[in-house]
């Protein structure tokens, strides 16, 4: 009897340091993942050193996507087939037209508002003086309104159907729908306004192209010193 108390005593004391030397890696597997018979994946220290904190080059462990495709050096974007990267003038006509007479509407407000308070600047306010500076308002922003966008509907006009008939995109475009657009606009003074509308379209439009190439026109031109 009291041998084999001894026997048992021994094999609990052995039992015990055996645990107490088992590798701790194993309880952190346990836990929730042991009772519905999973576990949980676990990297040791020198695994987790080679994973960069900063960075987008390397395989994450953690994500299980190579973050090199979430980095881009140029947008991207889907396009039907034929189709450019760029919008054309067609796309752009609706921004110009739009653009135009909202500036224009604008512009003719306050400059009848100028107009109605200079010229009702002896009477003093009232119902009348307010309704002729609003008057002014109203018409001189139709006015330019209209006229902007007139000026805005031709050039657009003329700039699409060049393109169509050219097959090209340049600033040669550009300066053909502004000189077309002044001589038509002035055609109903007759030749001479037709002729002065049109060098007042090419001036301008020429003046655009040339501000849209200032940048490409100062690299290209060799410095002399």
């Amino acid at each position: 009897m009291g041998g084999n108390l001894h026997l048992d005593l021994w094999v609990l004391i052995e039992g015990l340091s055996m645990d107490n030397n088992a590798p701790k890696a194993g309880a952190s597997r346990g836990g929730f993942g042991s009772l519905f018979g999973g576990s949980s994946p676990e990297y040791s220290n020198s695994e987790l050193a080679g994973v960069p904190l900063t960075g987008m080059s390397p395989l994450s462990p953690y994500l299980n996507v190579d973050p090199r495709y979430l980095t881009q050096d140029s947008d991207e974007f889907i396009l039907p087939t034929g189709a450019s990267n760029t919008r054309g003038r067609f796309e752009l006509a609706f921004f110009t037209i739009g653009g135009s007479c909202i500036t224009g509407a604008t512009f003719g407000a306050l400059n009848g508002l100028r107009m109605g308070l200079v010229e009702t600047r002896d009477m003093a306010w009232s119902k009348p003086r307010n309704v002729q500076i609003l008057n002014l308002v109203t018409r001189q922003g139709a006015m330019w309104a209209n006229t902007l966008g007139s000026l805005a509907l031709l050039y657009s006009a003329f700039g699409v159907v060049i393109e169509k008939a050219r097959g090209a995109e340049d600033d040669l475009n550009t300066v053909a729908a502004g000189t077309l657009t002044g001589m038509l606009y002035k055609s109903t003074g007759g030749l001479r306004g037709a002729a002065r509308g049109g060098l007042a379209g090419l001036a301008m439009s020429g003046l655009y192209a040339l501000y849209n190439n200032w940048d490409h026109l100062r690299g290209s031109t060799p410095s002399r010193y």
